[in-house]
């Protein structure tokens, strides 16, 4: 059955534009409740430094916040929507909202119809916690999906939860008419390759925007084009969880990566290829690699909390935080590449985010 959710004109433009959307974190006080106040300034902080949307209720967001016992889905989204909806009268520019959407298909579905009512453009969809579906399974619960809500296809990596989506899957899933969008985050070459082939061989890659999660990989996936001559294809933009921190800076780096790549400057590659190495072993130390990603989060609100934007760096789960060695990682590449960060444009502008 044909979805029935539609993507306005000006954001399904923007979209297929592509941009900067941060996977945007949570904001909790020292007795981990929801810190509003630094929630809201976070948002502020994503769109005043450029960033094209923000996802919100993503694995950044932690996935612990679609508990119902939690409580807190609604509340942050919200909170995120309300601060576009300003932000969009303001500037009088659409911004992508994308709301993380996860659970079986019920929940799912509710998910997304509260997203929709909140105006969100788009659900990412994720299939956390779904092994025991098959790929027609996904498809299925997929297609339920879009039915409520403009659809973002997630493939995540296996080692934070997500499962092997092969090349047919893809291929199908591109057939969906609700599919705007797919954010490729498998943190794997071989598996990437498999989503840009569907993407170019689905007859539909003029109509869904291509979005890099590969958090490893970002200046690289950004330059490159896949494909047949006759059916190229290439990522657009990027819903990263590296890109909620130093989002100015990542605003840049994408329109470098752009200009690159429409104008053919090869004689840019060079630093933009030795850009894509800083970012990936910044990226190591923020994302805990060393340690299977096991302090991907915290890391991310380390150095929010430098900046002055969070207070801490506490989750919702108490036992989830930096690992030994990591927080020496992150002084190190602060310090090592210092052109990576926006410190000082988050000094001038942070009061004001903090009203």
């Amino acid at each position: 059955m044909p979805g029935r959710a539609q993507l306005a004109a000006t954001h399904r433009s923007k979209l297929l534009q592509g941009g900067v959307i941060p996977a945007h974190p949570l904001a909790l006080d020292a007795q981990r409740r929801l810190d509003e106040r630094r929630q809201r300034a976070l948002t502020r902080y994503y769109l005043a430094a450029g960033a094209g949307g923000v996802a919100v209720g993503v694995h950044t967001t932690q996935f612990g916040i679609h508990s119902p016992q939690c409580g807190l889905y609604r509340p942050v989204l919200e909170l995120a929507a309300q601060v576009v909806r300003d932000h969009e009268k303001m500037a009088g520019e659409p911004v992508i909202g994308v709301a993380g959407i996860v659970g079986a298909t019920r929940q799912a579905v509710k998910e997304a119809s509260l997203a929709a009512d909140l105006r969100y453009r788009l659900g990412l969809l994720s299939f956390t916690g779904m092994p025991e579906h098959s790929l027609r399974g996904l498809l299925d619960h997929a297609r339920a999906v879009a039915e409520i809500l403009p659809v973002m296809g997630f493939y995540l990596q296996p080692a934070v939860g997500g499962r092997d989506l092969p090349y047919e899957f893809w291929r199908e899933f591109c057939q969906i008419e609700g599919v705007a969008a797919i954010k490729v985050a498998p943190f794997d070459r071989y598996r990437t390759l498999d989503v840009m082939r569907a993407v170019s061989d689905s007859g539909r890659a003029s109509e869904i925007g291509l979005y890099t999660g590969n958090d490893d990989n970002i200046i690289g996936d950004l330059l490159t084009t896949y494909g047949p001559p006759d059916a190229r294809v290439r990522f657009v933009g990027g819903l990263l969880g590296q890109w909620a921190v130093w989002t100015r800076m990542a605003c840049r780096h994408w329109r470098l990566c752009r200009e690159s790549a429409l104008r053919s400057r090869p004689d840019s590659t060079s630093s933009l290829l030795r850009l894509n190495a800083e970012l990936s072993d910044a990226n190591a130390a923020l994302f805990d690699a060393r340690n299977r990603f096991a302090g991907c989060i915290a890391g991310i609100h380390e150095v929010l909390r430098r900046q002055g934007l969070l207070e801490g760096i506490w989750c919702l789960d108490e036992s989830e935080g930096l690992s030994p060695g990591q927080l020496g990682e992150i002084d190190r590449v602060c310090g090592t590449y210092p052109h990576l960060t926006d410190d000082a444009f988050v000094r001038e502008h942070l009061d004001s985010w903090l009203r």
